[in-house]
Formats: C-alpha cells, structure tokens, sequence
C-alpha cells in the first residue's frame, strides 16, 4: 500500500519491481546522488525512472530486509507468470513475493487485492453508508495524482511520472481540477495556439539547438555576462562597457577600473592629436565605465553594512526540564 501511494505505478508495474531497479542517480549540474526506482515498461511500453522519496526509500529498506531475513541473508530469485502475455518471467529478485509451501512466488492480481481488502476491514474504517472500505490498488494511482497536483507539482510532470502519453489521460485521474475551469483555460490554449504558425511547434533542428547552446556561452565576457535575449542583435556592435544589458562581475572592478584608466590615457592622446571624433567615443565609453564602477562600489558597501549591522545570536540550546 505504501509504494503504490508514493510511486502511483500500475498493479503489474508494481509486480515487476526488483531488486535489480531500485538505482542511483549522479545529477551533472552539483554531481550529488539520488537514489531512483526504475519502472519497467508495461502499459505504454516505456520505461521510466521515480525520484525515491525518504518515506519510500524507508519502505523498500523494509521490504528488502524482510526478504532477506526470511531467505538466509538474500532475496530470493523467483519467475513471474504475465497474464496478459502469457509467459513466465526470467528469474529475477521480485521485491514483492510471498512463500507457498517451500518456495517463494510472486503473488497475481487477485492476492493482492485480497491482501488489500484484508487490510483495510481490519483498520475498521466504514464509508458513509456504513460498509467496510474498499480500495483497488488502481485507487492508490488516483491518490497520487491527485496529491502531486494540490503539492503544487505541474500536471505535466505529473503525467510523466505516471506514464501518460497525453496530458488528458492525467486530469481525469486528479480530484482537485475543476471541470469547468479545466474546459475553459484549454479552449483558450487551442484559440491562441490557432492564430500562431504551426512551425513555431516543431522540434527544433541540431543547427537551432547548437545556435541556442552557442549563444549563452558567448554572453560570458570579460567583465561580466551579456543580458541579451536569445535572437536580438547586439545593439552596442560589443561596445560592451557601454551597454546595459552587461552584468558586472563583482570580482572584475580592479580590471574594469584599469580600462578606465587606460580610456583616460587614450582620451589625452587623442586630444594631443587632434582627433576630436575619437575623443567624443572614448569619453562616452569612460563615462559609462564610471556609472558601473560606481554601481559596483554601492552594492559593495550595501552588502557590508548589512553584514555589519547583523546580530549572531548563536544557535539555541534546548534543555531537558526533568534535569
């Protein structure tokens, strides 16, 4: 009951979960690891991967010690019957078996709907009318759907971690839309995607994705990065100490100070020269070079009077009042 309602899989999904797929994750943006629960392919013949939440991660550290003390120290190696293909499964170590006699087993559809229903007449909860409650495991797929969705988790995602193909397929299955709102913001989607071309909802091509990549790594600059959106010119021609759109590094205000520096002595050599065109687009470059300079020093000194103005309290100690 618990992994249905923390991972919303299907009934067979959940019957095909092994030892083997409980996985880790290295994340390439901070390289820390996450423990993941694969899900093998069934009803849409596409596999996936759950983030294994704490309060699941404790419930397959159950499962899996209770198997391995029940079989010396393993978990046992079992086949499993597949009704709708109708073929017997390698040997894998099923998290979920029970023994029969001398052997373990996978249990089918019916044992585990039997072991459910068990379960909750004993809890001893009745519905409105009076009756012992009655769940389906595909119950528990509802409840997470709809659990993710009022968490604040996007439909979208939602839809993915269930294994929908469409996005439709998961708002019959959440409790929390309303019909009507539902029907209205979707007719207000299809009206404006209308009135767009319908090559704006292409996949992109290798070259647009490359040119997309390729862009934010040339906003990495000298002095700082370049605040330009996607798809606009440049409209400084990388006159960019001039430019507004520039995002000043704290760490570059000695090199940004030195450019200044160099501005001035070149302003002197173009006035000893007599290029007065020169002089005019230096002094607008110098000028511009001080705004940023001074906006650096603000922030600077904002930042350290607020750091000096900060109390430590130091961290509270509780104390036992029976001591």
């Amino acid at each position: 009951m618990e992994t249905l309602r923390h991972t919303g899989v299907r009934i067979e999904e959940l019957l095909e979960i092994t030892h083997l797929g409980v996985v880790s994750y290295k994340l390439p943006s901070t390289g820390e690891v996450v423990p993941m629960l694969q899900i093998v392919p069934s009803k849409s013949n596409e596999e996936r991967l759950l983030l294994v939440s704490p309060e699941l991660a404790h419930v397959l550290a159950t499962i899996i010690a209770r198997l391995r003390s029940n079989s010396s120290g393993a978990v046992p190696i079992t086949s499993r019957y597949d009704r709708y293909e109708r073929v017997m499964s390698p040997p894998l170590p099923h998290l979920f078996q029970h023994r029969q006699g001398w052997k373990w087993a996978v249990p089918g559809n019916s044992v585990i709907q039997k072991w459910l229903t068990q379960t909750l007449t004993a809890t001893g909860i009745v519905d409105a009318a009076g009756k012992p409650l009655h769940c389906t495991p595909h119950d528990f797929r509802r409840m997470f759907a709809t659990e993710s969705v009022g968490s604040g988790l996007p439909v979208h995602i939602v839809s993915k971690l269930l294994g929908h193909k469409h996005i439709s397929t998961t708002q019959v299955y959440t409790a929390v839309f309303d019909e009507q709102l539902v029907r209205a913001y979707r007719t207000f989607l299809d009206a404006r995607r209308a009135q767009r071309p319908d090559d704006e909802y292409r996949e992109p091509t290798d070259a647009e994705w490359n040119d997309f990549q390729q862009h934010f790594e040339q906003r990495k600059l000298e002095l700082g990065t370049c605040g330009r959106p996607y798809g606009t010119p440049c409209k400084h021609e990388h006159a960019c100490i001039r430019c507004p759109s520039l995002h000043i590094d704290p760490r570059s205000r000695d090199r940004l100070a030195e450019i200044a520096a160099n501005l001035r002595d070149r302003i002197d050599e173009a006035r000893g020269n007599g290029w007065t065109g020169e002089v005019e687009g230096l002094t607008v470059s110098l000028n511009a070079a001080a705004v940023k300079i001074a906006s650096l020093d603000r922030i600077r000194n904002r930042t350290n009077t607020a750091s000096r103005s900060i109390t430590d309290l130091g961290i509270p100690v509780v104390e036992d009042s029976r001591q």
